[in-house]
């Protein structure tokens, strides 16, 4: 289940910002049901990817005995 800040405090600061759990949760989501969205909908999403794409893609650089190679939005 997700814990985290939603879509509506999400809008109100810049993408940049998001954290990248935030990221993930949101990409998925949207992924899911983008044949439906609107044109504002589709936008995002394609912001979202963006700056996942600018911050190298969601897998993590190295794993430990805490953490593994993705990035996990639970």
């Amino acid at each position: 289940m997700y814990v985290g800040r939603d879509m509506t405090e999400l809008s109100m600061m810049s993408i940049h910002e998001w954290k990248d759990s935030e990221l993930a949760y949101f990409h998925h989501g949207l992924q899911q049901m983008m044949q439906y969205l609107n044109a504002e909908g589709q936008t995002i999403h394609r912001e979202i990817i963006e700056e996942i794409e600018a911050r190298g893609g969601l897998k993590r650089g190295e794993a430990d005995y805490t953490h593994g190679t993705r990035v996990s939005y639970d």
